[in-house]
């Protein structure tokens, strides 16, 4: 984990679920891994939250007590990032594998790539890694003839 801490400056709107109040994020973090911590300053108070990066937006759910505002209110403040950000990286043996197969990772937009290294880390054991990689590279484009 990075030991550079990060500040973002956010903002959003209130919306409540079962579970208690969300903060979404006008706009989708990116870099930074889902179902992390961190804390916001909001309302001249520092607020522990969970943050979840899902596909298309980010929540922040508060681990504290947050004043009750109303859904849709809208809201800022400053996100701070102990982690800071975790740039996404294609591990040797899915890059090698695409390789050999005359495949390229490169025609993944982020959304695919997330979604790609997502898949494979959630892998339990070296044979459902193996088979996922069989699989992710199947379904890639082919760029070139692979060496025989």
């Amino acid at each position: 984990m990075p030991g550079t801490t990060m500040t973002v400056r956010v903002d959003g709107t209130v919306s409540h679920s079962a579970d208690g109040p969300l903060l979404v994020l006008s706009q989708r973090l990116d870099g930074h891994d889902t179902f992390l911590s961190g804390s916001l300053d909001i309302g001249g108070s520092a607020l522990p939250v969970r943050i979840l990066t899902l596909d298309d937006v980010t929540v922040l759910r508060p681990a504290g007590s947050l004043p009750a505002l109303a859904e849709g209110t809208r809201w800022q403040g400053t996100l701070h990032l102990p982690h800071g950000m975790r740039p996404r990286s294609v591990p040797p043996d899915l890059r090698e594998a695409a390789t050999q197969e005359g495949r390229s990772l490169d025609t993944l937009d982020e959304a695919e790539l997330r979604y790609v290294l997502t898949f494979l880390s959630e892998a339990t054991t070296t044979t459902i890694r193996q088979a996922r990689i069989r699989a992710i590279v199947s379904a890639l484009p082919i760029t070139m003839r692979s060496p025989q």
